[in-house]
């Protein structure tokens, strides 16, 4: 029998040198959060700004940011300890956004995550913001960005309305063949979608006050109205349309009603094309487990399944959504569509074939899965 799911919290890592534009994308995030809850973790509260209003404190302490949002001041030594004190269930939280920024090497600061056993928190990318107008200097001054592009998920690369078209090119290229397959996009002023980041937050009815607009909602409507071409769009950020958030990036759905085999699945997922930052859904692998469909978390090179018991009468289906940059919608469809199983395909074969999944089930649901195999076996016998 599987255990039930613990509810886990995604823990973004922000990383980038002294005037990349983190602490500008961060404030962004808050900004625009669309109701999601956000807990912050920096060194110091002093260049966090929400709502039009500055916080400050000290290292060691915990302040509220406004609609739900909270803020904590560390050092790399209290981490788990404040990544324990966000994931409790009064904080109400739904993401956790680290900034890397003199806390440990990025790197480190993934190893801890991924580390942790704190059965609350899941690991949702390293991003690593980059200045497009000194990236040159910058990686003079520091030669380890080299290193941290090379683990980043995910690579923005800000500043880009700083540099002219050809530069830009050149700087995409460059910061693309020193992060390998990670996605990189441009942003200006730290705007980036952040859809891209966290999903977002779903509010049992009742629990938000309907008709009551936030301070971000006040604010937004306000720089739109600053500008004549703005019709009040939700991606406005109060900079116009000459770029929406979104066109950064791609989007793309994938629904199937066969089953997925499991082998040329994970063939699929050890090959992901670059570009492809983000994979969330649930995946039906038919035979190799009637019992359970498998709630799929992709992020850069990291990769976990979460079964979970079919409900009596749920339609089993794959529903899968992939985010990235650059990449190839047409490929990605096709690529998935030969994952499909074999109509008639064993059910013995299929079931050897889950060794692979089942390599990135956290332990406690891979025990129960493992429990259950014995249980049938010993049915069998």
């Amino acid at each position: 029998m599987t255990p039930p799911r613990i509810p886990q919290i995604p823990v973004v890592v922000l990383a980038g040198f002294l005037g990349s534009g983190k602490t500008t994308l961060l404030n962004h995030l808050l900004r625009n959060r669309a109701g999601t809850r956000i807990g912050v973790i920096v060194n110091d509260f002093g260049a966090i700004e929400i709502d039009a209003m500055t916080v400050s404190g000290q290292v060691g302490s915990t302040v509220s940011l406004g609609n739900g949002c909270l803020c904590c001041a560390v050092d790399a030594s209290e981490l788990d300890t404040f990544l324990e004190t966000l994931t409790r269930p009064s904080a109400r939280l739904d993401v956790i956004v680290i900034e890397a920024s003199g806390l440990a090497e990025p790197q480190e600061l993934v190893r801890m995550l991924l580390a942790s056993d704190n059965p609350h928190i899941l690991y949702g990318g390293l991003v690593e913001v980059v200045d497009a107008a000194e990236f040159d200097a910058t990686r003079q001054r520091h030669p380890e960005l080299d290193r941290h592009l090379a683990v980043a998920d995910l690579v923005v690369l800000n500043k880009t309305d700083r540099v002219g078209e050809a530069e830009r090119e050149r700087l995409r290229a460059t910061v693309a063949g020193l992060s390998g397959p990670a996605a990189v996009i441009s942003a200006e002023h730290g705007r980036i979608d952040p859809e891209l980041l966290f999903d977002p937050a779903l509010r049992p009815d009742g629990e938000e006050m309907a008709g009551q607009l936030s301070f971000e909602d006040l604010l937004r409507q306000e720089e739109c109205d600053e500008h004549e071409e703005c019709d009040g769009h939700e991606e406005c950020d109060g900079h116009g349309h000459a770029d929406h958030l979104h066109a950064a990036y791609e989007s793309v759905d994938f629904t199937a009603d066969v089953p997925m085999d499991p082998r040329r699945f994970m063939a699929f997922l050890d090959s992901r094309p670059e570009g492809l930052y983000r994979i969330k859904g649930f995946v039906d692998f038919g035979a190799g487990d009637r019992d359970n469909t498998y709630a799929l978390h992709a992020v850069g090179r990291f990769l976990r399944f979460i079964p979970r018991p079919w409900a009596r009468g749920e339609q089993r289906l794959t529903q899968l959504v992939m985010i990235g940059a650059g990449i190839d919608v047409a490929a990605l469809h096709e690529g998935l569509a030969a994952c499909r199983a074999e109509p008639g395909s064993g059910a013995p074969d299929t079931e050897r074939a889950m060794w692979g999944v089942l390599r990135y089930v956290p332990e406690p649901a891979r025990e129960g899965h493992a429990e259950a195999e014995m249980q049938e076996a010993a049915a069998e016998a």
